[in-house]
């Protein structure tokens, strides 16, 4: 079988991709050096492990290989064969992930998968008689199955080593020593779960197949994820990018730039995102069909795949969107960084930035005025451990919630993380910044109402099946000013930046507290987001001062009800609410920009984008080749860019669909319908689930849409409302919220707004 994505043309070189290559351009001198740099700022950043890490991480492999050999030995003497099959018995481990890519850092997990033959099941046999041996050698530690998860996992520690376990069972009576899981007839009868766990081997292969040079795309990838955690969108589970989702944009970027080196790779790798006209497709290779049906992503013939945001495919059959996670909202941020990241890029071109630009911290409690924080807590540490992982799956449901009930007016940011407040016993927080769409008009006293939209979150999150007492969530706003410190280094609250006047922009080369760098040239200063965020906070605290006798933006709560830690949680003992008045920035929390200037050196334009193939499968590039790329014009490549991305799958997105997440509100407010608004009787929560947040009527979406605009600009205080929502009859009638609103409330620039920021 051969390699899709692989042909041949020009006199039999190999090459790889769906599309002609951008450039065949070969490295400078200069883009030698700067790799060099490039290296050297990784390795300081110690992103490498050691060597004594290397070989127990080898070790650790090599041991719980003899493990898994045992225990299919010992399972199949217990099912009754005979003592020859016994012997023949056999089960392997492979790797996967960003080990298997030779990406991973110091203390990274293991991503393993056990394939073992047709008698040894998942339920019995894995997850029960391979568990107990594991829990039962001193040198495992941290033992955690999670056997029912979309794709079932074991996790534990092996002599220090931090191991998931996959396990996939093949329709084989015998696990051949040399077998080959990249052959599409392993995946034959196969169940769900095995082919989806043999999917994370089968891609981390195939990606590696399909990049021009193993060695150049691991250092670009290296970077890339470095970058993406430190600008906070590395997080697979919160709608940004996970390592799989990067590793498939580094290798279509060393698909198109073949003979570049990581420098190169690293600048064009932000030049071509941000161009790139999403929801068109990231693809390394054709999609096949393959011959046993299983589905693969298709927007022409599967209505679902039509509303896929930032479809990154995978390139081993069946191949599916990588990046169904992607909201709107996450979609925006990232978009926004691939633009700072091509306008340092070329900054740093120009000698005016250099890599600790690129690597600035996001400044996330910073770029925003109003967030949401929702903090979970549990009686014990393992009930947490279940819980977080609960919550954590849920948090996208909220931002697709409040995109969805404000109709794409109020942006979510997710902070990718979670923090722990130490003085708090098993205790967790998650961050959202949120602001208004950028572009709208702001109209006076405008106010959106989330709060129907956070009761349904919360009634999603607590209709958790395995839910036990202690386990509880409150979602709050808090202001910048009032961010807990201990989301800070030190747990001190960082001071508020010194003014920093257009003066001493141009007047000298620095890098400012934060690691931003601003230099000069020829009177010039390429400033990059941190000051900008800087400005942004002066303008709002500007107008706080404007507003000393303003009143109070959140309420007193109501008789009775009890207030948390002060940040007046939305929950059922309590009420907040929030205005936003900053100036229209970017979600970065800077002003917008103009698109990057593009100044490619030495490309060619694309060739025909219906020819299969892009880029030759020497590593050494031919000096008269290169020698001719050098006249490319900015807009060549503009347009090769463009060529790249016209398909079969252009422009598949039309409008908007339900999110599948979402589509259990039908059955929430179906229940209401059935109950009489009584969740506490209704089969969406189990025997054990909570009953105190399921108790209140609930507010059918369909008249409250969880949004309100209101137009009384002197609304500064909550008092107890009344919304008008149908009686489960039909009939219009007022009902009393039991808990106050959650108001947005947006003024114009000039109007007074609360003190402080």
């Amino acid at each position: 079988m051969g390699i899709p994505g692989l042909s041949n043309h020009n006199n039999g070189q190999q090459r790889l991709g769906i599309t002609e290559p951008i450039s065949l351009a070969g490295p400078t001198e200069e883009d030698v050096i700067k790799t060099r740099d490039l290296e050297k700022y990784l390795q300081a950043a110690g992103l490498y492990e050691s060597q004594q890490e290397a070989v127990g991480r080898e070790e650790v492999l090599g041991r719980l290989d003899q493990i898994v050999k045992i225990w299919v030995k010992n399972i199949s003497r217990a099912k009754g064969f005979n003592e020859q099959l016994v012997q023949e018995a056999n089960a392997k481990i492979f790797t996967f992930g960003s080990y298997r890519l030779g990406v991973h850092g110091p203390g990274a997990d293991i991503d393993t998968l056990c394939v073992g033959p047709r008698h040894a099941t998942r339920e019995e046999d894995f997850f029960g008689e391979l568990w107990k041996m594991l829990s039962e050698m001193p040198e495992v530690t941290e033992l955690h199955p999670v056997p029912d998860a979309h794709v079932p996992v074991m996790g534990f520690k092996f002599n220090g080593v931090s191991v998931d376990l996959l396990y996939a069972r093949l329709a084989l009576w015998v696990i051949p020593e040399d077998l080959d899981i990249s052959q599409e007839s392993i995946l034959q009868n196969a169940d769900e779960q095995t082919v989806l766990s043999l999917n994370g081997c089968r891609v981390t292969d195939q990606i590696l197949r399909l990049v021009p040079n193993i060695q150049t795309f691991r250092t670009t990838l290296r970077c890339m994820r470095f970058w993406a955690k430190r600008r906070g969108v590395y997080s697979n589970v919160a709608g940004f990018l996970g390592g799989v989702n990067l590793a498939l944009l580094v290798a279509r970027i060393c698909q198109l730039y073949p003979n570049a080196l990581p420098n190169m790779l690293v600048s064009r790798f932000f030049r071509v995102y941000t161009q790139w006209r999403w929801p068109n497709p990231v693809m390394l290779c054709a999609i096949e069909e393959g011959s046993l049906g299983l589905s693969v992503w298709d927007p022409r013939r599967n209505p679902k795949d039509r509303y896929h945001l930032m479809p990154i495919i995978t390139p081993a059959y069946p191949c599916m969107n990588s990046t169904y996670n992607v909201t709107s909202s996450t979609l925006r941020v990232m978009s926004e960084e691939f633009r700072r990241g091509s306008e340092i890029c070329e900054a740093m071109d120009a000698s005016k930035a250099d890599w600790d630009t690129l690597f600035e911290p996001y400044p996330f409690f910073d770029a925003y005025k109003n967030y949401l924080q929702i903090d979970i807590t549990a009686e014990n540490a393992d009930d947490l451990r279940q819980w977080k992982g609960w919550v954590e799956s849920r948090l996208r449901q909220l931002m697709l919630k409040i995109e969805r009930h404000t109709y794409g007016m109020l942006q979510c940011h997710p902070h990718p993380g979670e923090f722990s407040d130490k003085s708090r016993p098993f205790h967790y927080c998650y961050f959202m910044g949120l602001q208004r769409k950028q572009g709208v008009p702001v109209n006076e006293g405008e106010q959106f109402d989330i709060r129907v939209t956070v009761e349904e979150f919360k009634h999603s999150v607590n209709a958790y099946t395995l839910w036990k007492p202690g386990m509880d969530i409150h979602v709050s706003h808090v202001k910048r000013r009032n961010v807990p410190t201990y989301l800070f280094p030190g747990g001190v609250r960082p001071s508020n930046p010194s003014k920093v006047t257009s003066e001493n922009k141009s007047s000298k080369s620095r890098v400012s507290g934060h690691g931003q760098a601003e230099k000069s040239q020829g009177g010039k200063a390429v400033v990059f987001e941190t000051d900008d965020v800087k400005k942004r906070k002066r303008s709002d605290d500007d107008m706080d001062s404007n507003s000393k006798n303003s009143k109070s933006l959140v309420s007193l709560p109501p008789p009775n009800r009890e207030v948390h830690e002060d940040k007046n949680p939305i929950s059922a003992s309590s009420s907040c609410s929030m205005k936003f008045d900053e100036p229209e920035v970017n979600s970065m929390g800077g002003q917008k920009s103009e698109k990057p200037c593009l100044k490619p050196p030495g490309e060619i334009p694309s060739g025909d984008s219906e020819t299969n193939g892009s880029v030759t499968g020497n590593q050494q590039m031919n000096p008269i080749v290169a020698a001719t790329d050098t006249s490319n014009s900015k807009e060549e490549e503009k347009l090769a860019i463009e060529k790249i991305m016209s398909g079969p799958y252009e422009a598949h997105q039309t409008f908007a669909e339900e999110p599948d997440e979402l589509e259990d509100d039908l059955l929430y407010r179906n229940q209401v319908k059935d109950y009489g608004g009584n969740m506490k009787s209704s089969n969406l929560d189990s025997s054990n689930s909570k009953p105190a947040a399921v108790e209140e009527p609930v507010i059918s979406q369909e008249t409250t849409r969880s949004t309100h605009l209101c137009s009384n600009e002197d609304l500064e205080e909550l008092e107890p409302a009344e919304l008008t929502a149908p009686l489960l009859s039909g009939t219009p009638a007022p009902v009393p919220l039991k808990k106050p609103l959650i108001r947005l409330n947006f003024t114009s620039l000039g109007k007074a707004a609360d003190k402080g920021s």
